[in-house]
């Protein structure tokens, strides 16, 4: 019960109009444990309604205003006291006075830009979320939801090809090429080894997926490595004039699109790590950035004229391409 004025005496709920239309995507929580958030795309609407229940029907409520925010921000697990809103938005929904009965207020952010992907990582965790708040004397009330937001873009027009050597001076000497540089994240990686010169005995090759997450600035750098995937491209020791197909199927694999200095605070990169090892145990690397993004769908007729505005985005740009639906 609430004793001079202590305590919660009203329940906040928030509930988005299309509720039972929109669709959910999965996502990872610090804890590792993976749950469902509607899924929104930049430059869509964020609509619904705030129901604040009074607990003790027929006792007023004294507020000092009832409002609801949309609010982006990035959390710094080594910094966590300070949160760095790039967006945030605030709309009232009544001005101060008492509430006698429970009420229902409506709410909508027009065309919100939701500029980066939701993340959660080792040391930085990205999110969007509405909170609506009752304001009071002694104790706000206040309810958060949040949403997951996931970056579209088209395919790049310059897509090259990689290729690279790898070579020790007359013992090894190999050439790697894969088909291109830039992967959606449903992609399959093509390529092949060829094998110039091979003088040490090489026991095993692989190929690793590697995500490099960066946070911070100056001295206060940090660099987290996670292997996302390890593709045995050989076992046993190859011979002069070999060539070997790489294909690697990356939908198996829980990734996100690169994200390159988000708000000055953070990256998320993506490398393939070519391995051999020999006999002896000596490992010999070559590392490759690669460039992960989000593909989508062929749009449909129905589709809303904000998503395909933010299907239409890739890296920043606004050039017309073809258009595409999102895609979880």
């Amino acid at each position: 019960m609430s004793f001079f004025g202590f305590g919660q005496s009203a329940d906040i709920d928030i509930v988005l109009n299309d509720a039972e239309t929109r669709k959910q995507a999965e996502h990872k929580s610090e804890d590792g444990r993976k749950d469902k958030y509607f899924l929104f795309y930049d430059g869509e609407t964020v609509s619904g309604k705030v129901n604040v229940s009074l607990k003790y029907p027929g006792k007023r409520l004294e507020h000092n205003g009832i409002k609801i925010e949309f609010i982006g921000q990035i959390e710094l697990y080594y910094d966590r006291g300070n949160h760095h809103e790039f967006v945030s938005l605030v709309k009232d929904l009544a001005r101060p006075g008492e509430l006698t009965q429970s009420q229902t207020f409506e709410f909508e952010f027009t065309h919100v830009e939701k500029p980066y992907e939701s993340y959660t990582g080792q040391n930085v965790k990205l999110r969007y979320f509405l909170r609506a708040t009752v304001n009071r004397r002694l104790n706000d009330t206040s309810k958060e939801l949040d949403i997951v937001v996931h970056t579209l873009s088209t395919y790049p027009e310059l897509n090259s090809s990689i290729k690279m050597e790898v070579g020790i001076e007359d013992c090894l000497h190999i050439e790697f090429e894969y088909n291109k540089s830039k992967y959606h994240l449903k992609d399959v990686i093509v390529g092949k080894i060829y094998f110039l010169l091979v003088r040490i005995k090489i026991r095993h090759m692989e190929i690793d997926i590697i995500k490099r997450e960066t946070t911070g600035t100056g001295p206060n750098v940090y660099h987290e490595n996670d292997t996302i995937a390890k593709y045995e491209i050989m076992d046993g020791a190859p011979v002069r004039g070999e060539s070997i197909p790489i294909r690697l199927f990356m939908a198996g694999y829980e990734m996100t699109p690169t994200m390159r200095d988000i708000n000055k605070k953070f990256s998320v990169r993506y490398y393939l790590n070519l391995v051999l090892i020999d006999e002896e145990e000596r490992r010999y690397f070559k590392q490759q950035e690669i460039t992960l993004w989000r593909k989508g769908d062929i749009v449909r007729k129905s589709m809303s004229h904000q998503a395909i505005i933010a299907s239409q985005r890739f890296d920043g740009s606004s050039q017309s391409r073809e258009v595409q639906e999102p895609e979880q």
